[in-house]
Formats: C-alpha cells, structure tokens, sequence
C-alpha cells in the first residue's frame, strides 16, 4: 500500500508556504522569471521549482468560484517515466515516490516524452545536466517525517496518508457537501492511480487538468521502447558506457585532490 497526499482545494488559501517549503528542503535557486500561466496555458514547473500554486476564476452550477490548485510530480502508481528510462534511473519505491539516480542517467529524456503530466525537466542552463523534478520528499518519508508541503500547509489543504484510506476521507467529504465538491476524485483511477488524489468544487477539465483514462501509461510506452531499433539501443549502451568512465575519472580525479589537501593539512 502507497503513501499518498489528498488535495482539497476548498480549503487552499493560495498561501504557497507549499512552495516555501519545496524550495528549502530541496535547496532549489529561485526562479529568474515569472511564470503565472492562464487556462489554456497553465504555468508549468521547471528545474528549479518542483511545485507550484496556479489560479482559476471559473463558473460552475451557476456559482462563481475562485480555485487554487497544486502542480507537481503525481507519483504514478504505475509510472510512464520509470518504464520508458533505459536505464532505470527513474523507480518507483515502496513508499510510492518516484525517485530520479542521476548516476544511472545518460540524459536521453524520454521521461520527459512519456510522463502523460509533462513533469520531468532537464536543467537546460548547466554545462552538466540533469532530470530534476519533485522526489515526494523519499528522504524525508524515509525518516518518518511528512513530504515538507504538507507539513507547512496552514489550512490542512494537503493531508499525508495511506492511498486507500485518502480515497475513503475523500469519497466522504464529497458525500458530506455534495454542493461543495464534483463528483470526481482526480488520481484515482486516471491512468492506473495516482499518488497525488484532488477534489475539487469544480470540473478538472476547468483547472486545465488532463482527461484521461485509466489504462497504465506505461501499457504506450513499454510497446514503444520494444519497437526502438538494435542499434539505437547499441548507441544507448555505448553512451552510458561513456558517461560512467566520465564520472569515474571525476570521481578518481576528486579523491585524488582530496588526498593532497589532507596530505598538505597533515604536514
């Protein structure tokens, strides 16, 4: 059974501590641009910001309504990204995250072509560039603690827990306040499950989240990475093969100078 994180966006003030938070437990840089996005065009996330707040005016059932949605990775149950990666740099854990090892990693970025959400993001700006994208604090989930956004929200609009137990709560507050809510838990079925559940007073479609249906992504992307010519799969090989004598001549470089600094301390 997976952890996952209901979102209820009743009760979103639009703070954005979230991203407060995201941003110092990761140690991610502020963003150099402003990216507030519209309907048609919601604002997306980047290398440097792993969620983010987006805004909607919308009107449902004849009520006008003022809603805060939460972007970030959805931690497939069944993770397109994870499938399509050649070289298992992207996995699915236990806990239910879905975490990037950027040491397995040769940067072909067909994550980026299969994830259905269009979350993975390479760090176009750096002479060595990786996949970045929010990790549903593993770490931290690690050590028994709460990923950082839920534990800094100040309204209880993020609530951390087992998958099947936030689909009964959410399923009960639909039937609570049906007036408050669509009938629709967003992450249930779509695509397989999804780690991160919504409810939301109105239509997803409206919010600019994706229709879809609740067949796997990852039943596409296996027959895709099946229907990949030898020889690119040859060429993979070989770079990944580059790469790791790259790093270990970094890695043997860096010990190396390490060694003659202790060497100079000592004497």
């Amino acid at each position: 059974m997976h952890k996952a994180v209901l979102y209820d966006a009743n009760k979103c003030i639009g703070c954005r501590a979230c991203q407060v938070a995201c941003k110092q437990w990761n140690q991610l840089p502020a963003e150099t641009t402003t990216n507030t996005g519209t309907l048609e065009n919601p604002p997306k996330l980047s290398a440097r910001t792993f969620t983010k707040i987006q805004f909607t005016e919308a009107e449902h059932n004849g009520k006008f309504h003022f809603v805060f949605t939460k972007l970030q990775c959805m931690h497939c149950e069944h993770p397109a990204c994870a499938t399509a990666c050649p070289v298992a740099a992207l996995q699915k854990t236990e806990n239910g995250s879905v975490i990037y090892d950027d040491n397995r990693c040769f940067g072909c970025r067909y994550c980026q072509l299969a994830c259905p959400f269009g979350i993975p993001n390479f760090e176009w700006d750096k002479p060595m560039p990786w996949i970045r994208k929010c990790t549903f604090c593993a770490d931290r989930q690690g050590g028994g603690l709460e990923p950082a956004c839920v534990t800094t929200c100040p309204t209880d609009a993020l609530k951390f827990g087992e998958r099947d137990e936030l689909i009964a709560e959410a399923r009960s507050r639909i039937a609570a306040s049906p007036s408050d809510y669509v009938d629709h838990i967003y992450g249930e079925h779509e695509v397989g499950g999804l780690c991160w559940l919504y409810l939301s007073p109105v239509p997803f479609e409206t919010l600019g989240f994706r229709k879809l249906g609740p067949e796997p992504v990852t039943v596409n992307a296996a027959r895709a990475m099946g229907a990949v010519p030898p020889v690119l799969v040859a060429v993979a090989a070989i770079m990944t093969g580059t790469y790791w004598l790259v790093k270990r001549r970094q890695k043997m470089s860096q010990t190396k100078e390490s060694d003659k600094n202790k060497a100079e301390v000592t004497k």
